[in-house]
């Protein structure tokens, strides 16, 4: 038997990969999954871009490119980001295989084994997985309705002799519990860390993914306040805006850490592909993006409320939930000391799946909680699955 490293040994497997092979038996009603609807694809255009492209562009598409990403897709992601209000010109922009590799550059660069690192409680289950394979010390922060919980964030800052390595935060549309950041908490949170030397690492996947014109005050990004004594690590994908199968996201960071990062990129995996590269510049450019989340966002609002609707009709009164306002999940509490996985495994038999909280627990083991994912679900499979788990709760907590 081969002996291995105990970074791998303190991996463990994410339900949310073990339920998925449950989610495709034929009549399973899924609410795990966090990835956009298939049909919502916009196949009409990736096939417009391709067949568009120059023989020289293809050709360069089946190439090997530079490390940090194709130099046109630079400019258009860089444009991109600018129109947020982040501030492109001071930073560098790295091209990666996915935001979770970007998490996964970020902690090979920071983390020695036993390093105490911040993260969010519930956290992402892929950023939890990423820092534990480097053996860091997960501390974690409870969320409030309005972010991050900063009187337990000033207790958890350590001295000079041992800070955090970095604080992990999704401010926007958090994964799993769909939380918003005020815009208050993240001034607040900034001024905070002024001059601490614990860089943010901000996770922004659902930024676009807004429902509610007035909470665009609250969507701008930590990293676009530019802020003087804090290193903003800024992290974003096009898996939510595009399709998670390009397998395309990029980091946003001052030229410091840049440099490190580039370094470990080419380690990892050389370059980003650059066929998929060549096709997401072209949506950037010609603008087709904001046609795309125009046409979607107003579907997975309609699915939110939905499920909101069917929640409030069908859980019993002694459950509550988070009230999206953009993002795929809603985040909800059940009785302290209840086992979200006896309900999963009632909810299963009846012909729906949930993830449990536990998943997205740094500790793995709190877990009366669960995350419900409305964004690849119809109105109809909505209706008639929520009230399944409702049941499933009713029976286990009666």
């Amino acid at each position: 038997m081969p002996t291995f490293s105990s970074s791998v040994n303190s991996l463990r497997s994410s339900e949310i990969r073990d339920l998925m092979s449950l989610a495709t038996k034929p009549g399973i009603i899924s609410f795990a999954g966090g990835m956009p609807d298939n049909e919502l694809f916009p196949i009409d255009i990736i096939d417009s871009i391709y067949n568009n492209l120059t023989v020289q562009e293809k050709q360069v598409a089946m190439q090997y490119g530079p490390t940090s990403g194709l130099p046109y897709l630079l400019e258009s992601v860089g444009d991109y980001l600018e129109k947020k209000g982040l501030p492109v010109k001071e930073n560098k922009l790295l091209i990666t295989t996915g935001s979770l590799q970007a998490i996964n550059i970020l902690a090979k660069a920071f983390i020695d084994p036993g390093d105490d690192i911040l993260v969010e409680n519930p956290c992402f289950i892929g950023a939890i997985s990423a820092f534990k394979s480097y053996q860091a010390n997960l501390k974690a922060i409870s969320l409030k309705e309005n972010g991050i919980n900063l009187d337990e964030l000033k207790e958890n800052l350590g001295t000079n002799n041992k800070r955090p390595k970095f604080l992990y935060i999704t401010p926007n549309f958090h994964n799993p519990a769909g939380t918003l950041y005020s815009a208050d908490v993240k001034k607040e949170l900034l001024n905070l860390l002024e001059g601490k030397d614990i860089p943010v690492i901000e996770d922004d996947c659902y930024n676009a993914l807004s429902f509610y014109d007035e909470d665009k005050e609250h969507l701008k990004p930590m990293k676009a306040y530019n802020h003087v004594g804090v290193d903003v690590c800024y992290l974003s994908s096009f898996s939510k805006i595009l399709g998670p199968g390009l397998r395309l996201g990029w980091m946003l960071v001052p030229d410091h850490i840049y440099k490190k990062c580039e370094l470990i990129k080419q380690s990892f995996d050389a370059c980003s592909p650059s066929f998929t590269q060549a096709i997401a510049d072209k949506f950037l450019r010609t603008g087709e993006v904001y046609k795309y989340i125009d046409s979607v966002v107003p579907e997975y609002k309609k699915r939110a409320v939905a499920m909101l609707d069917a929640m409030n009709k069908y859980f019993p009164s002694y459950t509550s939930w988070t009230k999206p306002r953009g993002g795929f999940y809603i985040w909800v509490y059940l009785p302290e000391g209840t086992d979200a996985t006896e309900i999963l495994k009632k909810a299963i038999d009846k012909g729906a799946v949930f993830v449990t909280g536990k998943t997205f627990d740094p500790a793995g083991i709190k877990n009366n909680t669960m995350r419900i994912s409305f964004c690849n679900t119809s109105v109809e499979k909505i209706n008639t699955g929520i009230p399944m788990i409702a049941e499933a709760i009713k029976e286990v907590c009666g």
